[in-house]
């Protein structure tokens, strides 16, 4: 079964494509997903790796995690479970002065 990875202080200009090759290195990669800004295209520093299984995914974080990769050291451990966020529409929120 997939384990998803969440891999933060990620450079804002960190691709898919780089962040799959390089846990490739710990196994087979299912998916990669570099969070980036919706307006900008930017990326935000963070972003999710599917590794597929338990073994390779525990890899990924025992020999990633801490390391140098584009000029940042980044963290590799487990993703957590999303959050389950109230979303209201814009007009119903307080305005912020």
């Amino acid at each position: 079964m997939a384990k998803r990875l969440f891999v933060g202080s990620l450079s804002f200009d960190a691709t898919n494509s780089q962040l799959e090759e390089l846990f490739s290195q710990a196994g087979k990669v299912e998916s990669v997903n570099v969070i980036t800004d919706r307006y900008t295209g930017q990326g935000k520093g963070f972003g999710f790796v599917e590794m597929a299984t338990e073994e390779e995914a525990q890899k990924a974080i025992k020999t990633l995690n801490g390391t140098n990769f584009n000029g940042r050291t980044i963290v590799v451990n487990e993703a957590r479970p999303q959050e389950n966020r109230d979303r209201q529409p814009s007009h119903s929120r307080p305005k912020r002065w």
